[in-house]
C-alpha cells in the first residue's frame, strides 16, 4: 500500500473514528410511568396539603449551629462515606477506560540492535527502526463498544447518585443521634431529680418510723421509688454515654462537649418541618430513585451490546515506521515502511450469545421492578412521615396536659398526706404516675423532632447535597 494512503487510512481511523458507530441495537428507553400515587394521602391522621416546593436544604431544616457543626464533620470525615466516594472514583475510572475503546490506539516505538559474530568486521550486521501505529482498533459498526460505554456511564452516575443518596441518610443519622442524646440527656435529668426527691421522702419517712409513727410498708414503698430512680439514672448514664458514642462514629471523630445538645426543648426551635408539597413526583428527584434509574438505563445498553454481539467484529491494525541497517540513514532514502491489516469474526455456533442477549434482558425486568419498588417505599416513607406529622401535635398537647394533672394529682396528694386527711399510698401512687407521665412527655417530643428529621429524609429533596466532586471529567 502507498505510503500515502496508509497514513491517510490511519489518520481517518483516529479522527472519524466515533463516525463509524452506524447502528445502534440498544431498545429505546422511555422512563416507566410513576408508579406511586400522584397525591399524598388525605385523612385525619394528615396535616393540610400545602403549596410550594418539596424539600429544604440540611443547613436550613437543622438551624442550630453546634448541629450544623457536627454535621459538616461527618459530612467530611464519617469513613462509610469516605468508601463510598472511593466506589464513585472506581466507577468513573471504569467509564473513562471503557470510553477509550472508541478510539484507536496510537503507539510509538523505537529498537536498535548491533550483532557481531568473530573478528570480521564484515560478520557484524546492525538494524534500526522506528514506527508508529494504531494496534487492533474496533470498527464500531453496530454499537457494541458504544453500548458498553454507556452502560458504564449509567453504573458511574447510578454510583454517583447512591453517594448523594449516602450524604442524605448520614445527615439524618446525624440529626437523629443529635437529638436522642438531648433526649437521653433530659431523661437523666429527670431521673436525677426524682431520686433526690425521692430520697428526700423516704428519709422523712425512716425518720417517722424510728418515732413510731409510721409502719414498715411504708418505708418499703418509699424505697421502690428511690432505687427505680436510681436505677434509671444508671442506665440513663450508660445511653448517654452509648449515644455520644454513635455520634462519634458517624462524624469519624470526637466531639468536644461544647457542640453536644443540652436539652431538647432548647434544640427543638432550631428544627425546621419540611413541606411535602402537592405531588408525589418531587420522588423522582430522591437520590436513591435516581440510582435505581440509572441502573436500569444501563441495562438497555447491556441488551444493545449484547444485540450487536451478534454480528461480524471488524478490527484494523497498520503502522507507519522506517528500518535500515545504519542510525544515519533511518529516515532517509528507502526507510520508509508501511502495514495494515484487517481481521473480522463472526459466532458461528455456542449459546454464549444469545445466553447473554437473554441475561440482560432479565436484568432490564429485574431492574425495572427494582425501581418501581424504590419509588413506592419512597412514597410509603413520606406517607408515613406524614401521618405522624399530622397528630404529633395534638399528641404533644394532650401529653402536656396530662403532665400538668399529675403534677396537680401529686401536689394535693401530698398536701393531704402531710395535714393528716390522705394516705401516703395515694401520694406515692401519684408521684410515680407524674414521674412515668413525664418520661412520656420527653418521648414524644423526641417522637415530633425525630420525624421532621424522618421527612428531610424520605422527601430527599436537598439540592445542597449534589454540590460535590463527583462530577463525570
Amino acid at each position: 500500500m502507498p505510503r500515502t494512503k496508509l497514513l491517510t487510512a490511519l489518520c481517518l481511523a483516529g479522527a472519524f473514528a466515533p463516525a463509524l458507530a452506524g447502528c445502534d441495537m440498544a431498545p429505546k428507553y422511555v422512563a416507566p410511568a410513576n408508579p406511586a400515587p400522584p397525591q399524598w394521602p388525605q385523612g385525619a391522621a394528615y396535616p393540610a396539603a400545602s403549596e410550594g416546593d418539596a424539600g429544604l436544604p440540611w443547613r436550613t431544616v437543622f438551624a442550630d449551629e453546634r448541629l450544623q457543626k457536627v454535621i459538616a464533620m461527618a459530612l467530611a470525615n464519617n469513613q462509610d462515606l469516605a468508601a463510598t466516594l472511593a466506589n464513585v472514583a472506581s466507577a468513573r475510572a471504569q467509564y473513562h477506560v471503557e470510553r477509550s475503546y472508541q478510539l484507536p490506539t496510537i503507539a510509538g516505538g523505537a529498537d536498535a540492535s548491533v550483532t557481531e559474530a568473530g573478528l570480521s568486521q564484515f560478520a557484524q550486521s546492525q538494524s534500526y527502526s522506528a514506527d508508529v501505529g494504531a494496534s487492533s482498533f474496533e470498527l464500531d459498526l453496530f454499537g457494541r463498544v458504544k453500548n458498553q460505554s454507556r452502560q458504564y456511564l449509567e453504573t458511574y452516575l447510578s454510583t454517583q447518585s447512591g453517594y448523594r443518596s449516602a450524604r442524605l441518610t448520614l445527615v439524618a443519622n446525624v440529626a437523629t443521634a443529635y437529638v436522642t442524646l438531648a433526649s437521653d440527656r433530659d431523661l437523666l435529668a429527670l431521673a436525677k431529680k426524682t431520686e433526690a426527691s425521692a430520697t428526700h421522702t423516704l428519709t422523712l419517712q425512716q425518720t417517722l418510723y424510728k418515732n413510731g409513727l409510721t409502719d414498715g410498708a411504708t418505708v418499703a414503698s418509699a424505697e421502690t421509688v428511690v432505687e427505680q430512680a436510681r436505677s434509671d439514672v444508671a442506665s440513663q448514664t450508660t445511653l448517654v454515654a452509648q449515644d455520644r458514642n454513635a455520634l462519634e462514629l458517624l462524624t469519624g471523630g470526637p466531639i468536644e462537649d461544647a457542640l453536644l445538645p443540652a436539652s431538647l426543648l432548647e434544640l427543638e426551635p432550631h428544627i425546621t418541618t419540611v413541606p411535602a408539597g402537592l405531588s408525589s413526583t418531587v420522588l423522582l428527584q430522591r437520590p436513591d430513585v435516581v440510582e435505581a434509574e440509572h441502573e436500569l438505563k444501563s441495562t438497555y445498553a447491556q441488551i444493545g451490546a449484547a444485540r450487536a454481539a451478534f454480528f461480524p467484529t471488524i478490527s484494523l491494525t497498520g503502522t507507519l515506521g522506517f528500518a535500515s541497517t545504519a542510525l544515519s540513514s533511518l529516515f532517509t532514502g528507502g526507510a520508509f515502511t508501511a502495514t495494515g491489516s484487517g481481521s473480522a469474526s463472526l459466532p458461528i455456533l455456542g449459546g454464549e450469545t444469545k445466553g447473554n442477549l437473554e441475561y440482560a434482558k432479565a436484568q432490564r425486568d429485574y431492574y425495572l421492578a427494582n425501581y418501581r419498588s424504590t419509588v413506592q417505599s419512597a412514597f410509603k416513607d413520606v406517607a408515613d412521615g406524614l401521618a405522624r406529622r399530622g397528630t404529633i401535635a395534638d399528641q404533644r398537647r394532650a401529653q402536656d396536659r396530662l403532665v400538668d394533672a399529675a403534677q396537680r394529682s401529686y401536689r394535693l396528694s401530698d398536701q393531704q398526706y402531710r395535714a393528716g386527711i390522705g394516705t401516703y399510698l395515694d401520694a406515692l401512687t401519684a408521684q410515680r404516675e407524674l414521674y412515668a407521665d413525664q418520661q412520656t412527655r420527653i418521648a414524644t417530643v423526641l417522637a415530633d423532632l425525630t420525624n421532621r428529621v424522618t421527612l428531610y429524609s424520605a422527601i430527599g429533596a436537598d439540592a445542597s447535597l449534589g454540590e460535590d466532586d463527583t462530577s463525570v471529567k
